[in-house]
């Protein structure tokens, strides 16, 4: 999703130049990502938790957090330099990948390792993700949406840890893709208009209606997704009026965002407890 802020204050440039080095280095400045990473794990463990599951959940997140050093040592690798916050940054990362790597490794002793290939699957988008972080391209829309769809992988690989259906778990990451689809690029969008008055283009739009056939691919390979598939497209349906209305501040255009995705994860759970 965009993460991208509007001209700071002088006041506001001041404030963030006081923050801590390790909370530079540490905390995401992608506010946005933290929804899209919580919905999938959030999502499987209402709909198949294990104790498994819950590792696989935990990891996703300390993913989310590790990109920040990481891409913070890579950037300054690439430029052939190293400052004091590239050995902060080093240090940070190295502690999260390794504890990513011991709940990955509780979770193979205790569901098997099966659950990890929608995750092989979907490690090449994230792959893509960070190959623009690298670059200091990695808010532009390819490694959003890449991060995004990539992490929606942790949705399968949770409910076939859980004993889930693997159709299930399939399903699950397609209408998590799908309401990716429909929200980065209308984000970005509304962003824009709001700091250039650029309008909403055609290409966006494309990728909002591919998002919604997304959601419908997943509510045919399992029935029990409707809810979900239905949605996505009330998402893309709500916000499809709006593209010609005042932009709100970038904060409100977050929380809505924020409720959408919890509002289709809850119904997307319930839907399929009930079709259960």
């Amino acid at each position: 999703m965009n993460r991208s802020q509007l001209p700071a204050s002088a006041g506001a440039g001041a404030g963030a130049a006081e923050r801590p080095a390790w909370r530079r280095v540490a905390m995401p400045s992608e506010h946005g990502g933290w929804g899209l990473t919580l919905e999938p794990p959030l999502l499987a463990l209402l709909v198949a938790p294990s104790w498994a599951g819950a590792a696989i959940g935990v990891a996703a997140v300390l993913a989310f957090l590790a990109r920040t050093p990481v891409k913070l040592v890579l950037v300054d690798l690439g430029r052939h330099r190293r400052l004091p916050r590239t050995r902060l940054a080093a240090v940070v990362g190295a502690v999260e990948l390794a504890l990513i790597g011991a709940l990955v490794g509780s979770a193979i002793a205790a569901a098997g390792g099966s659950w990890l290939v929608p995750l092989l699957v979907g490690l090449p988008l994230l792959a893509l993700e960070l190959w623009y972080d690298a670059r200091s391209r990695g808010r532009r829309l390819v490694p959003e949406l890449g991060g995004a769809i990539g992490i929606g992988a942790t949705a399968a690989a949770i409910v076939v840890a859980g004993n889930g259906a693997w159709q299930l778990g399939i399903a699950l990451w397609l209408v998590l893709a799908g309401r990716a689809c429909v929200s980065i690029p209308y984000v970005r969008a509304q962003v824009l208009r709001l700091r250039r008055g650029v309008p909403m283009s055609a290409s966006t739009v494309a990728i909002q209606i591919a998002g919604v056939g997304v959601a419908v691919v997943g509510g045919v390979v399992d029935r029990s997704v409707l809810a979900g598939t239905v949605g996505v497209v009330a998402i893309a349906v709500a916000q499809a009026p709006t593209v010609r209305r005042p932009v709100p501040p970038p904060k409100i255009l977050g929380l809505r965002q924020l409720a959408f995705g919890l509002a289709l994860v809850a119904a997307t759970a319930v839907g399929v407890h009930l079709a259960g």
